[in-house]
């Protein structure tokens, strides 16, 4: 499970990277400042998460079960929460308009806090964990 945990925090850092040195260098002649400040919000918080997953991966005060379900919702969050902020941001380079699906963002954003609560409550049943 670690692996699995590890490969998917790569995976998302390396994006939120790439993404980034997007937004930068080519995206930012083509939206507004506005639009660039939500880009980055998405990016920022993917990276939040993509360090969560390494956190959760090198913990041994959590079992199996519970990292796999923390890994699907950062995962599920991520792609839901800074997904959605990645399109709306660039709605306007698109002839469909993204803003239907804006209710997709506060979703995505529950799965995130619903993670970090979760780990609250699995650490905390740790009684291992206290001690450290």
């Amino acid at each position: 499970m670690d692996r699995k945990i590890f490969l998917w925090a790569c995976i998302t850092g390396g994006l939120g990277v790439v993404l980034g040195a997007f937004a930068a260098h080519g995206l930012k002649p083509l939206i507004s400042v506005s639009a660039i400040e939500s880009f980055n919000t998405g990016i920022r918080y993917q990276m939040y998460h993509a360090f969560l997953l390494f956190f959760i991966g090198l913990t041994t005060a959590l079992k199996a079960s519970q990292k796999s379900i923390l890994l699907k919702l950062i995962l599920t969050g991520v792609a839901l929460f800074s997904g959605s902020i990645y399109v709306l941001a660039t709605n306007n380079l698109t002839s469909f308009n993204f803003k239907v699906i804006g209710f997709i963002t506060p979703i995505g954003g529950l799965f995130l806090i619903s993670s970090w609560v979760l780990l609250f409550i699995f650490l905390e049943l740790k009684s291992n964990f206290r001690h450290i």
